[in-house]
């Protein structure tokens, strides 16, 4: 599905992504505005206070250059706030390749449509955790 109705009864078309990272999940909608990028209600800057989470999260929009020409409105779940920025940086990715599905080789070959798919280790049985041992005692 590549437009929604509207994410809080908007009257514009908007264009629908998901982006997942870790345990993050976060929904973007993207449709022509003044440049507005909230998440979860909060603007961009306030809600990822490290400049690198920020970066992340914005980074599909200045690679394509639509950061002035759309509004985004995000809802992040689960997981940390780095991988909430991924998961806003993947599904921005994606509702961008569907707002102009031109711009999608481009950010294909940058990496912004790939999934980190890297995942944390489960814990093992007689282990402290996913790889470090119980001390070993000889005597």
């Amino acid at each position: 599905m590549s437009t929604v109705d509207s994410p809080a009864a908007g009257s514009k078309t908007w264009f629908y992504g998901t982006g997942r990272r870790k345990e993050s999940i976060a929904r973007v909608f993207i449709r022509p505005g003044s440049g507005k990028f909230t998440v979860n209600g909060r603007t961009a800057e306030q809600y990822f206070p490290n400049h690198a989470w920020l970066h992340d999260a914005t980074e599909p929009l200045k690679f394509t250059s639509l950061a002035e020409q759309i509004d985004v409105v995000a809802t992040a779940k689960g997981g940390g706030v780095g991988g909430q920025s991924g998961a806003v940086r993947m599904g921005l990715s994606r509702a961008i390749s569907r707002f102009n599905p031109e711009l999608r080789p481009a950010l294909r070959k940058n990496g912004f449509l790939t999934r980190d798919s890297r995942m944390k280790e489960r814990k093992k049985y007689g282990q402290k955790g996913a790889r470090k041992r119980f001390q070993f005692t000889k005597r």
